[in-house]
Formats: C-alpha cells, sequence, structure tokens
C-alpha cells in the first residue's frame, strides 16, 4: 500500500512525542496544498492552543495539568494527521475512493442511532415472517435478505472507510455490538469491517470497542473475530501516544483463558502463513494417492464411475486392497495435518475466488448463512440440497470456502455421479470432505471458531485484487508477532513465551524465535529460555555461557548436560568435556554417541592410551558404525600408529556412505607417515583443491604436532594448487 511519506513521517514525529516539529512539518505541508483549507484550519487552532502552552511555560507558571494538555496536543495532531494521510489514500485510489463513495452515496442516514436501527428492525422483521403462511413468506424472506445485504456491505465500506472515531461514536458502536436485539451475523461483519480500518490507521476508540467487544461479548464467533482484531490492530509506533493500551492490555491478560486464547492465536497466525507449503504437500504427495485409491475418474464431462469389477482387480485382488490402505493412509495424514492446524482447503479454494460475489470487499467476511442472495437459490435446489447441507456442516471450511463452495458446487452439480448424489440425498451414505468430518463439539471451540475466522483474513489478504490497498498483518512482523509486542511486556502474557518460543524452534522460524527470545524479561529467564536460545546461538562462546546456565539451573538435566559437553568440545576445552561426557556415560551407558564423544574428546586432549582401549570396544560390539571407525582411525593416527590407522581409513573409502574428510584423513596419515606421492595423489583426487588447501591450514597444530613443518604444509598446498606448473 503507497502512502504519503510526508504524511507519515509528521504521524511518526507526533508518534515520538516532537510537538513543536510536527506542527511546523505539517503547517509546511498544507501551505503547500491549498486545497486542503478545512485541515489547515484544524492545525491553526491546534497551533494556538499550543502556543498558549508555550506562553504560560516560558512565563514559569506552574501548571499540574502541563502533561495532560501537551499529551492531548499530541493527540489531536495524530488524529489530523492520520485522517489527511486516509484522506490523501483516498484521493490516490480509485478503488478505495469508490468504497468510501457507495455508501455515502446511497441516500441511507449513518448515524449510529440509525444504522442500529435498521439493524433491529431486520432481527424484528424476520421474526414476524415467521407467521406468515409459505407462499408469502418465502418472496418477502427472500427481497428482505436481500436488502439487508445490500445494507450491511455499504455499512461494511462506510466503517472500513471511516476516520479516527471518537469516544461518543466508539461508545454507540460498543453498545450496538454487544445488543442481543441484533444478529450476531451482522455484528461479526462490523467488527472486521473496524478491524481493517484500525490496521490501516491506528486510533484508540476503535481498538478499545474491538477490546470491549471480547470482554463481554455472548457470542463466541463475535468474541473470536475481536480477538484477532485488537491484537492485530496494535501498533507499536503508536504506544507512547496511547500510554492506555498497555493498561487495558494488561487487565486483559490477568485473565487465563485469554492468556490462553492468545498463546493459541500466536500459533495460529504461523499455521496460516503456512498454508501455501501445505497446500503444495497435499496437492503433490495427498491428493495423487487418493485419486489413486477411488473408483472415479475426472474427463472433460465431470466426475465418472469406474467399473469396480475390472480385470486388474479380479487378477490382482492384492493390489485393490493395498491401493485401499494407501488411500486410508493419506486421508488420516490430511487429517492429522487439519487437526494440528494446518488450512489444508487453501490451495484448492483459492482457484474458486474469482466469482463475482468476491469482487465486494465485505464478501470475504460475512459469515455464512445460506439465505445469503448469492447462495440462496442454490442452497434451495433440492437435487443437492443434502449434499451442500452435510458437507457445510461437517467439513472446517472458513466463510469463504463455504461460498465459494456453494457457487462452484453449482456449476458441477450435473457432472456429479447420479448414484452418489441419489445415496447422499436418500440418506443412505454421508460425503466426507478431504480431512474428514469434525465434531459439533470441536466446532464450537474457540480455537476452532478463531482457525476459521483467520483463514478468511489470510484468504482475503492472499487473493483479494486489489489487497495491495491494505495493510497485510501476514507481512508484517510487529503485527503477527505480537509476542514480541512490548505491550505485553509487563503483562501475564510473558508466562506463556516458552511455549510459543518451542513452537517457533520446532517450526524453524529463528528471526521470530530470537525477537521473541529479546522480549521476555530477564526475571523470566529460566532454564528452559537458556536450552532454546542456545540452540538458535550463533556465537560459540554464548552458546557455551547458555548451555552453563541451563545446567545451573537444572543439574541433572541431561539436555543441558549434553549441550555444555558440546560445546566445550567445539572450544577445545577437553577437560570439561570429558568431564560432562563421563557424567553422560554414566545417565545413558548404552548410548553410543556420548561413548563416541568421550572417547574423542580424550583423543584431542592427548590421552590416547585412554581413548583407544574404549573405541577398540566400540568397534567390536558395532563393527559395521563407520563413525566408531572414524574416530578410531583418528586417534590412532593421533598416537603415531599409522599403520593400523591407515587399514581403518582404506575401509573408510570403500564404503558406501564415505565422506570427503575420510580421503583427506588417510592423505593425511600418508604424510605423517612419510609418504608423501600417495598423500597428495589422495588429497588431488578429492577434486576441491582450495578447500583442501584450507583444511591443511586449518590442521596445522595438529600436524605440526605430529613432526611435520611449516615449509612442508606450504609445499603441500603449493604442490596442490600448482600442480600443472610443477608436472610440466
Amino acid at each position: 500500500m503507497q502512502q504519503n511519506e510526508t504524511l507519515l513521517a509528521i504521524i511518526a514525529l507526533a508518534a515520538d512525542q516532537h510537538l513543536g516539529r510536527a506542527v511546523s512539518e505539517l503547517e509546511n505541508y498544507l501551505l503547500a496544498h491549498p486545497q486542503l483549507q478545512s485541515d489547515m484550519e484544524k492545525l491553526q487552532a491546534l497551533k494556538a492552543d499550543y502556543d498558549l502552552l508555550l506562553h504560560y511555560w516560558q512565563q514559569g507558571f506552574s501548571d499540574p495539568e502541563r502533561d495532560h494538555l501537551y499529551a492531548a496536543l499530541l493527540r489531536r495532531l495524530y488524529t489530523l494527521g492520520s485522517n489527511m494521510l486516509l484522506n490523501d489514500h483516498l484521493r490516490n485510489s480509485p478503488f478505495m475512493m469508490n468504497v468510501y463513495s457507495r455508501p455515502r452515496h446511497s441516500g441511507r442516514e449513518w448515524s449510529v442511532g440509525a444504522i442500529r436501527s435498521q439493524l433491529e428492525d431486520f432481527v424484528s422483521t424476520q421474526a414476524m415472517l415467521e407467521l406468515e403462511p409459505e407462499h408469502i413468506r418465502q418472496p418477502k424472506a427472500k427481497k428482505l435478505h436481500e436488502e439487508h445485504a445490500r445494507l450491511m456491505y455499504d455499512l461494511f465500506d462506510y466503517i472500513v472507510t471511516s476516520r479516527l472515531w471518537s469516544e461518543a461514536t466508539a461508545s454507540s458502536f460498543e453498545a450496538m455490538l454487544l445488543s442481543l436485539t441484533i444478529d450476531t451475523t451482522d455484528r461479526q461483519l462490523m467488527v472486521s469491517a473496524i478491524t481493517l480500518s484500525v490496521m490501516q490507521a491506528f486510533g484508540y476508540q476503535k481498538f478499545s470497542v474491538l477490546c470491549s467487544v471480547y470482554e463481554h461479548a455472548d457470542d463466541e464467533a463475535l468474541r473470536q473475530r475481536a480477538l484477532v482484531g485488537w491484537v492485530l490492530a496494535m501498533d507499536a509506533s503508536k504506544l507512547r501516544l496511547y500510554p492506555e493500551v498497555f493498561d487495558r492490555v494488561a487487565t486483559l491478560c490477568a485473565d487465563d483463558r485469554a492468556l490462553q486464547e492468545l498463546t493459541e492465536l500466536q500459533m495460529q497466525l504461523f499455521y496460516c502463513m503456512e498454508a501455501e507449503d501445505d497446500g503444495k504437500t497435499i496437492q503433490n504427495e495427498i491428493i495423487p494417492d487418493l485419486m489413486k485409491g477411488n473408483n472415479l475418474r475426472m474427463t472433460r464431462r465431470g466426475l465418472e464411475e469406474v467399473d469396480e469389477e475390472s480385470l486388474e482387480d479380479i487378477l490382482h485382488p492384492e493390489a485393490a486392497e493395498q491401493s485401499m490402505e494407501h488411500m486410508e493412509q493419506s486421508m488420516h495424514r490430511m487429517a492429522d495435518m487439519q487437526k494440528q492446524g494446518a488450512d489444508i482447503y487453501f490451495g484448492g479454494f483459492s482457484q474458486m475466488k474469482r466469482f463475482a460475489f468476491f469482487n465486494n470487499l465485505a464478501a470475504w467476511f460475512v459469515p455464512f448463512y445460506p439465505q445469503h442472495p448469492a447462495v440462496s437459490s442454490i442452497w434451495e435446489n433440492t437435487k443437492g440440497k443434502r449434499f451442500l447441507e452435510t458437507i457445510t456442516q461437517i467439513g472446517a471450511f472458513c466463510d469463504s470456502d463455504k461460498y465459494s463452495f456453494v457457487l462452484a458446487f453449482n456449476h458441477v452439480l450435473d457432472r456429479i455421479p447420479p448414484s452418489m448424489l441419489s445415496m447422499v440425498e436418500q440418506g443412505e451414505a454421508s460425503p466426507i470432505p478431504l480431512g474428514g468430518q469434525i465434531a459439533d463439539e470441536e466446532q464450537r471451540q474457540p480455537a476452532f471458531q478463531r482457525r476459521l475466522y483467520l483463514q478468511n483474513l489470510y484468504r482475503f489478504h492472499r487473493l483479494f485484487p486489489v489487497r495491495s490497498e491494505f495493510v497485510n498483518p501476514f507481512a508484517d512482523a510487529s503485527r503477527y508477532l505480537f509476542f514480541a509486542n512490548p505491550v505485553f511486556r509487563a503483562t501475564r502474557l510473558q508466562e506463556r513465551t516458552m511455549e510459543v518460543a518451542a513452537f517457533l524452534l520446532k517450526r524453524k522460524r529463528t528471526d521470530e524465535l530470537l525477537q521473541v527470545l529479546d522480549s521476555l524479561d530477564a526475571s523470566l529467564h529460566n532454564y528452559h529460555y537458556y536450552i532454546i536460545r542456545a540452540r538458535v546461538e550463533t556465537s560459540p562462546e554464548s552458546q557455551r555461557r547458555l548451555y552453563r546456565q541451563a545446567l545451573d539451573a537444572k543439574p541433572d538435566s541431561e539436555q543441558a548436560l549434553a549441550g555444555w559437553a558440546r560445546s566445550c568440545f567445539d572450544a577445545r576445552d577437553y577437560d570439561e568435556a570429558i568431564e560432562a561426557y563421563r557424567r553422560l556415560t554414566g545417565m545413558q551407558p548404552d548410548r553410543l554417541s556420548y561413548q563416541l564423544s568421550l572417547a574423542a574428546c580424550l583423543a584431542n586432549a592427548g590421552r590416547t592410551d585412554e581413548a583407544e582401549p574404549l573405541l577398540f570396544k566400540l568397534q567390536y560390539l558395532n563393527p559395521d558404525n563407520l563413525n566408531v571407525m572414524r574416530i578410531l582411525a583418528w586417534t590412532l593416527m593421533d598416537g603415531g600408529k599409522y599403520e593400523q590407522a591407515e587399514r581403518y581409513y582404506a575401509q573408510l573409502q570403500s564404503a558406501q556412505k564415505a565422506q570427503p574428510d575420510d580421503t583427506l584423513n588417510h592423505a593425511f596419515c600418508h604424510w605423517l607417515s612419510g609418504k608423501t606421492s600417495e598423500a597428495l595423489s589422495l588429497m588431488n583426487s578429492i577434486g576441491d583443491s582450495e578447500s583442501v588447501a584450507r583444511s591443511i591450514m586449518g590442521e596445522r597444530p595438529f600436524l605440526v604436532a605430529h613432526g611435520l613443518h611449516d615449509v612442508d604444509l606450504q609445499l603441500m598446498t603449493d604442490s596442490l594448487l600448482f600442480s600443472k606448473i610443477s608436472g610440466e
């Protein structure tokens, strides 16, 4: 979304408490834009108040309200600048100007009282229609829903393009959103409109409305929309302007239920952002298996049933059974992905957003209801009604995908095998969506309802043709990674930080993980913090320090001790590493990796007389383990037993999983035993002379300690790098 950089800079000055400079910059801007006369008048009134404040301060008057007045002036300037920025966006975007103009030119009255009256009339009229005979009720209900849908689309656009609200406006909307006399579908749609609006330009009043709806709403779906709204609305750069945000969020986070829902929300946001990767997995790995295992095939006329008693089935009945087992495994895999939180339908339904229905902004957020004018006639088609009802009721489809499904169903209805439809309509079979049936109890859970709403939001920001006109929270870490937002630092949400950190570590989201860990108050650094931080730390010294802190916090932790041992080995502090690995082998006597690491530490510490017996024992017990053989060969070479080491290196090179290092170490062994030409030949066989030369210099302490001189090292690298010259 392109925005006016000058106005953005002025708003930033206000947010950073630089009132005088912000006033001056905005005045210069308005002088260059004389057409903005009304904005200049507002600024002049603000400037007069600011000059008065300055005058009394310069005269030395003591005013206990000065700080409050200064903060109020900052907010007035921020509000003016933000509204000007919104106006500028409208002027420079034909799409947004149309969204702004359409409801305001509709002839409707847009006072909150008038809006509330219309929404309440809709509910009461619906109730009265239930008393009418069927032949009268149906056409009246259809007309009522058509008119109401137009109203709600207009209202959605009106709210999305509204300026920052006053306290009175916010209070009226809050009362309306919490009213039981208004349909929850309408209230949910209004909450989505407020969310889009407040993400465009943060205003405390809209933010506060979303918080109140989350706290007090009677409907769970409404609460979850409000939760997503106030969380994604928070703009860390505006917090100094509105310090009351800290108190409001702290109050919300005092509730255990809110802590759980916020923790779940943070993880669900990442599942949303991984939808496209999950879709590729489903498309490339799961769907092909499912198609192999059924008796349908796709033709140009649609789906056709295949004769189940085919010759292949008769000749190879076990193949059909295996195919069915494979298909069931694929179904379970997709169901497991869905249970873990994956958005398994994004890939398929992303192709179904080209219907004219989705040209309207509000359509992406309107809760699904069969009476919606866009789908009501399709829904009432008796030929496929049972099929539609079943699928939309038991599947984990977000509202946006339900509308897509119904609209698409209308186009393929005639191509569905008649026998399949007949069985469903007569109740003999029930269609099961990919991913499996979702029980009613699970569908009522807050986490489930929140997940589906997030999918609505994600589809809008990924697929809406004019999505670039809106702030995308999924592309802005300061929004989607709200656990790192400073507003939560002094709240109880910090207690849940390590859950989110472990989740991010598992998903290899290192950058976000570090931001979350950096936001955690130092007083809450504990064993889990040190372990997770050490896992992603790039500095060896810092990693070693963190494992030591983890070990101090939990002395009997095998994980901390193993990390400490490994970091000591990397730092060549072999004495500490030996002590740690001896403790680890005591904890886990049968764990080969600990015994091998202990042997490697002993060898590197020059204690080959202790390392060799241990390695020979391990080699006897694990004759095919190449890692045992590698460490044994190195230890023998380190002990000057070159002939024995060469035999093991020869075996390693002939092994199927040989590594370039095996060849290089074999070459070192030849070199140290005086077989220089054999060593050079092996090094040349590796191919990458530059890399081999670097390895030689990297092992200089070892090679020099075993009798080679710096000149020997230089001659070998010269021979590798300039072999053509030496061979001429």
